[in-house]
């Protein structure tokens, strides 16, 4: 049965402008982790000096984050051994050396599991479901943020003074200044709405991509949690008519990381040399790549995207002219 040449047309128009529609909204996506973030932006020097001339007011500033600094140690080569390697101990002994007035938690495997299992049950099947095992030590995090609150570190990052100062702001995350924004540092007080919009949302961004590294940046790793940051943001109230912002308690603050060498000192942290990358999949360098060179990334993504359309139109023209075709005369013939 032969489609009529209009409803075809139809069909190849409708799925045409999907895929744009699909294009764009991605493209739009990318713009909100390359481009600046939303929230309030502090350098690490600020907020020293915030502790500081607080200090000098007799300490009025109210304290938020609770004095915990949670690590999770998931290991994959030797499953069962939760002993910590020893770079990442050195790490972490840098933050009990200079935060003695804190309280540590290491969330072994089990551990993260058994806590899934009892405090967020309907979530126990996705995070056993996960393809890659780092995607459940980025969920974790997650929840641990929204059910304690404190401080959270990956084992690749030290402390170089104490946090007390980072604990007056009710939600804060790092920002490298070139990207995503950071999962690797988080700092909350416990029960904070924009967790809450988080959790909820790993279940339909948990999907199976055929790349891995979008696969675990996208459903929970740093993409996701900047996808969530601008939602989260584009709830809150607008400012009012004179551009003040609105009054309310869940403010969400940016805590700069950048390693560029002419960037802020950082204060609080450090970073282990050559650390991290414990995921790394095949397709790693591929996206680093694509990072350093963006331009040439979205030229090439364009010129495609205007390949394929033009294509399109093409065959569409080609087909319309399909069907009967009038055949000249031959020398000496006659049409009866």
């Amino acid at each position: 049965m032969r489609i009529p040449l209009r409803l075809s047309f139809a069909i190849w128009a409708i799925a045409l402008v999907t895929l744009l529609g699909y294009v764009i909204s991605r493209l739009l996506f990318f713009k909100s982790i390359f481009f600046e973030h939303s929230g309030i932006r502090l350098t690490q020097p600020e907020v020293a000096a915030a502790a500081e001339d607080s200090a000098g007011l007799n300490g009025e500033r109210e304290q938020k984050i609770p004095n915990i600094i949670h690590h999770v140690f998931h290991n994959w080569r030797t499953p069962g051994n939760d002993t910590l390697p020893a770079d990442m101990a050195a790490m972490r002994q840098t933050c009990m050396d200079t935060n003695p007035t804190f309280d540590f938690k290491l969330w072994t495997e089990n551990e993260s599991r058994d806590f899934i299992e009892r405090e967020y049950p309907w979530f126990l099947n996705t995070y056993d479901g996960y393809r890659y095992p780092v995607q459940r030590v980025d969920a974790v995090r997650y929840f641990i943020m929204q059910h304690y609150g404190g401080i959270y570190m990956d084992l690749d990052n030290g402390c170089k003074t104490d946090l007390t100062p980072l604990l007056y702001y009710p939600l804060w995350v790092t920002d490298g200044g070139r990207g995503a924004l950071s999962n690797n540092i988080l700092g909350s007080r416990p029960d904070h709405p924009f967790w809450h919009h988080l959790t909820l949302s790993l279940l339909p961004y948990d999907w199976k991509w055929p790349l891995p590294f979008v696969t675990i940046m996208y459903a929970s790793g740093q993409w996701f949690l900047t996808a969530m940051w601008e939602e989260y943001h584009a709830l809150l109230p607008k400012p009012d008519a004179g551009g003040s912002p609105p009054k309310h308690e869940h403010r969400l603050y940016r805590i700069m990381m950048d390693m560029a060498p002419d960037a802020d000192p950082w204060v609080f942290f450090s970073h282990q040399e050559g650390g991290g990358g414990t995921w790394n999949n095949w397709d790693n360098q591929l996206f680093t790549a694509i990072g350093d060179h963006l331009i040439l990334f979205f030229s090439v993504l364009f010129a495609g995207i205007w390949l394929v359309v033009w294509l399109g139109l093409r065959f569409l023209r080609r087909y319309r002219q399909r069907g009967y075709t009038r055949i000249k005369n031959r020398p000496g013939s006659s049409v009866v």
